[in-house]
């Protein structure tokens, strides 16, 4: 089934957090973005674009997203008429240099629209093999040791079975060591660097060895495959890549140089889900285990993403945990965490809907990208 674009909306929106959220690039007290509602002559459709508001986690930034989709991206979608699908979209978007997370949300958009029309779930398109994946969280930068030992022992007793530490250089050994003597050595534990160190911090990374880490994620800048593929020589910690993936070729080479044994998969970072699947597929065809990571997504993103987390090789546990980790009131009927266990939607598209009164407390400004 082709579509065939009638309007497209933008509705900016400002959720607060829960608590604030500190990595090694910065601290976000709440959640600003844009979700894109994409309007078909057979269904509409719905997606939330990852980016942030500054350019800090990729050279990507929410402003730069909007711009570069109504320059660039929507105009080329547009031209394909009434031969429109999400897959030749993806096709359509290859001239543009980079800017994966626009390109992520405007696929995104148009796949839950495509999909809605054929009464499928986002799951049964991508492959999924399972109806829950289990949850995993990201426990960002805390003020003090005591703050987080509190943290980690309030999400184990909510039922997450993986405990992932955000580190930066001065906030890394003696974290991770108090987490692991505290909470003992059956918890699933992994840090993650954002990029924050580099290889002349090997030594000093060896030494994270100790705690029985399931990966370290992400620790030198995302351009440096051959420091990585050096680094995995001086560690035995697992080494994974997420910044550094941005497609399925990213994958194929980082794999072929030894920079990485496990891969992060984040569908908004390499271009949306197609790309992800490719990347699934390369991962699993060589053994090497991936994850679903997050980007503080809401309902609207979390959905799909939980039927990405749900594909064969997703081995590891995801950052796909339940709305209550980062919102009080989410976008959609909240993820709830059963027994370690987020479930995967199964309606049609993206398997959630916008709760309408929510949508209109936290919108800042909607407008319209002429069609």
């Amino acid at each position: 089934m082709s579509l065939t674009i009638e309007r497209i909306d933008l509705h900016h929106v400002r959720i607060p957090l829960v608590a604030p959220f500190r990595t090694s690039f910065g601290t976000s007290y709440d959640r600003e973005t844009f979700l894109l509602r994409v309007v078909t002559d057979a269904a509409e459709g719905w997606a939330e674009c990852a980016a942030e508001p500054d350019p800090l986690y990729s050279e990507e930034w929410l402003g730069g997203c909007e711009a570069v989709l109504r320059e660039q991206l929507v105009p080329r979608a547009l031209a394909l008429g009434k031969r429109l699908t999400a897959t030749r979209v993806a096709t359509a978007l290859e001239p543009v240099k980079g800017n994966p997370m626009a390109k992520h949300v405007l696929e995104t958009a148009l796949l839950d629209a495509e999909l809605r029309a054929h009464g499928l779930s986002f799951g049964q398109y991508l492959g999924a093999v399972r109806e829950t994946v289990p949850a995993g969280v990201s426990v960002g930068i805390m003020d003090s040791l005591p703050e987080l030992v509190d943290a980690v022992r309030d999400y184990l007793d909510q039922g997450y079975v993986r405990i992932k530490l955000k580190i930066e250089p001065g906030w890394d050994l003696e974290p991770v060591r108090l987490v692991r003597e505290t909470f003992g050595d059956d918890v699933l534990l992994q840090v993650d660097a954002n990029t924050a160190y580099t290889l002349a911090d090997a030594r000093h990374l060896a030494r994270l060895d100790d705690f029985d880490l399931l990966l370290i994620e992400q620790p030198l800048p995302e351009d440096d495959l051959r420091g990585h593929a050096e680094l995995a020589r001086v560690v035995r910690t697992p080494i994974c890549l997420d910044e550094s993936i941005r497609s399925a070729r990213d994958a194929a080479t980082a794999i072929a140089l030894g920079a990485c044994s496990v891969i992060n998969v984040k569908p908004a970072r390499v271009g949306g889900y197609l790309e992800a699947r490719r990347i699934h597929d390369v991962a699993h065809a060589n053994g090497v285990p991936v994850w679903c990571g997050g980007m503080l997504e809401t309902g609207i993103g979390r959905g799909p993403n939980l039927a990405l987390a749900a594909l064969p090789g997703f081995v590891l546990p995801g950052d796909t945990s339940a709305s209550s980790r980062y919102y009080r009131q989410d976008l959609t009927a909240p993820f709830e965490l059963v027994d370690g266990h987020v479930a995967v939607p199964t309606g049609p598209g993206i398997g959630v809907d916008l709760l309408p009164d929510v949508l209109a407390e936290v919108t800042v400004s909607s407008s319209t990208i002429p069609v």
